[in-house]
């Protein structure tokens, strides 16, 4: 259980270029929570476990997310270090805890990326489909649901990959641009859905009852995992100790106003038990009757996902990198490109086992991984607040969160009431993750941590 010096983790961090400022970071956040959630997810949330009442689970979901938001705030400007929970858990709970944090880390985003990148494949499959190209089927589902390969979402996460090995001052301004192109087509799809809602598709609100929207809020709490994704760019960060609590608070804010308002308006356009559809927006247009719309919609999501691609790949090639000095995984992995100045094995290696999972693996089995290990990982984050202020209590703090320890305690309460709430075929898959690995860690990881 030896901990992690934090003087040796912030000597780390030290060679990576300062490129983001707070307007960019707020963007990635917005970029990287409204994504499948809003996108893809509301939809079919709301048809198989909440109805119309998914708002609430958007909300419960957030108000955890607020809770976790903050204890991220205190330690990404205590510690900024790219390596997230990993390295907070490091210091404060260990080396095994730490290994087995960034390893679920890595294991989350994967998931979560290749999720994105199926309900990606749903939008260009819709848009297509309107201007009269089929594409068949065997090669746009998974082998769990009769098809062969979701080859879309394999191609476009190998492109965005080669994109970030160009370097990040390159990759940040495509992402801002996308992030916005997907904010408007949000707006577009709130302000036509607005004046088409049908309040009796809202009855009955509550059809899967009040379990329904706790459950709901377990599936969707993965959306959020933007925030995380901030927490991992704190060594690119101009002044982050200003910037960084700013980004995560306000990047959450407004992406839960966005969800709310279009899941009230999704649900009201079309009865509930008809949205079990990846490309939700675009199937709740055209049912509307507004085709064209709904083209223009599809084609900036197809853009504006590209954003949530790319943040979360990025992300876990920072905590591969990082666990890679560390010593838990090969060295190569953390070194820097002389050129761009990126961990370019480290995102090809993220960027191919994430396309094999976009591949071959169902949408929904992904996003129920990723909300069990996310949850996890956030009930570390939150014990990791109140551990760090009594073993290091000299740190300057530039945010410290409320209240003494009464939010970081509630944050690691809500994380477990949300976690009983998930089914366990969740839970198989990530202890699955977990055994393999325990094993990587005692065959080789072990013997080469370096402190």
């Amino acid at each position: 259980m030896r901990r992690k010096s934090i003087d040796d983790l912030m000597c780390d961090s030290k060679s990576k270029p300062k490129t983001l400022g707070l307007f960019d970071l707020t963007i990635m956040g917005i970029g990287a929570i409204i994504g499948t959630g809003i996108l893809v997810l509301t939809g079919i949330v709301a048809a198989t476990d909440a109805g119309p009442a998914v708002i609430f689970s958007f909300l419960i979901a957030a108000l955890a997310s607020a809770l976790i938001g903050l204890c991220y705030s205190e330690l990404t400007t205590t510690i900024p270090s790219s390596g997230s929970a990993y390295v907070y858990s490091w210091i404060t709970m260990g080396e095994q805890i730490a290994f087995f944090s960034g390893w679920t880390l890595v294991g989350v985003y994967i998931t979560t990326t290749a999720t994105v990148a199926t309900g990606w494949t749903g939008y260009v499959d819709s848009f297509l489909r309107e201007l009269g190209v089929h594409i068949p089927r065997i090669l746009t589902a998974d082998p769990f649901n009769g098809g062969l390969i979701n080859l879309p979402a394999v191609i476009i996460v190998l492109l965005i990959t080669l994109l970030l090995t160009r370097g990040m001052s390159e990759s940040k301004t495509i992402n801002n641009i996308l992030v916005l192109v997907k904010l408007g087509i949000i707006i577009l799809f709130i302000v036509v859905g607005a004046l088409n809602i049908n309040p009796s598709n809202w009855n009955p609100f509550l059809p899967f009852g009040v379990r329904g929207i706790f459950t709901g809020a377990s599936t969707v709490f993965f959306s959020f995992l933007g925030f995380d994704a901030l927490a991992t760019s704190a060594e690119d960060c101009k002044n982050v100790q200003k910037n960084l609590p700013i980004a995560i608070i306000a990047s959450l804010v407004i992406s839960t106003i966005f969800y709310i308002v279009v899941s009230l308006v999704m649900t009201g356009d079309v009865k509930y038990n008809l949205l079990n559809v990846p490309e939700a927006m675009a199937f709740v247009l055209i049912t509307i009757h507004h085709p064209g719309v709904a083209q223009v919609v599809s084609a900036g999501a197809i853009l504006g996902i590209l954003a949530v691609i790319l943040a979360f790949i990025y992300a876990a090639s920072n905590i591969a990198m990082s666990m890679s000095r560390g010593g838990f995984l090969p060295p190569s992995i953390s070194k820097l490109s002389k050129k761009s100045h990126t961990p370019n094995k480290s995102l090809w290696m993220i960027g191919l086992i994430t396309a094999t999972c976009s591949g071959f693996f169902d949408i929904k089995k992904l996003a129920t991984f990723a909300n069990v290990g996310s949850l996890c990982i956030f009930f570390i984050i939150s014990i990791a607040v109140i551990l760090l202020r009594k073993q290091h209590p000299e740190l300057k703090r530039s945010f410290k969160v409320p209240f003494g320890n009464v939010i970081p305690i509630a944050s690691a309460v809500v994380c477990v009431i949300l976690l009983f709430n998930l089914p366990g075929t969740a839970w198989l898959s990530y202890i699955g993750w977990l055994a393999i690995g325990a094993v990587l860690y005692f065959a080789y990881s072990k013997k080469h941590v370096i402190y």
